[in-house]
């Protein structure tokens, strides 16, 4: 059985898509490197700054790579919330807040809150349900909060 790596299917999808635009930049870029640099230093300038180029995409593509292949398996994760989880929270001064749990945070969603599993807060939350006033430590003290919602993924 091949493992997931721990990554949702939403955020598989998008790093392979990312991992597929990076991989034709590199191929354009890639065959002129090889090209014999003949004209004056600003051609040998482009050149420095093409391999550069593809030196950044070569580090994106392993990083995505082994995101993709190697990361946290299930087992690693045991007693973490899930990825996916969405969790809405109430705190002591009546604000609430609503979070989509994510396994690391490549997988954070601009649009969403996002809280990361192996987080002070994620694992205060772990084990917990709906009504449980959890505590965790934050670089300004302990903080408190109800929690109102919690939904695991589907």
């Amino acid at each position: 059985m091949t493992s997931t790596g721990g990554l949702s299917a939403k955020t598989r999808e998008r790093l392979q898509q990312e991992l597929d635009a990076l991989r034709q930049q590199r191929e354009s870029l890639a065959p002129r490197l090889g090209e014999d640099p003949l004209g004056d230093s600003a051609d040998q300038a482009d050149l420095l700054e093409r391999a550069e180029s593809v030196s950044k995409l070569d580090r994106r593509i392993a990083e995505i790579t082994d995101l993709l292949h190697g990361g946290p398996t299930a087992e690693q994760n045991e007693g973490l919330l899930p990825s996916g989880t969405r969790v809405t929270l109430k705190f002591e001064d009546g604000d609430t807040e609503d979070l989509f749990v994510v396994g690391f945070t490549a997988e954070a969603d601009d649009e969403l809150s996002s809280l990361t599993a192996d987080s002070p807060l994620g694992r205060a939350i772990a084990g917990h349900a709906k009504g449980d006033t959890i505590t965790y430590r934050t670089p300004g003290g302990q903080v408190s909060a109800e929690i109102v919602e919690l939904t695991p993924p589907e």
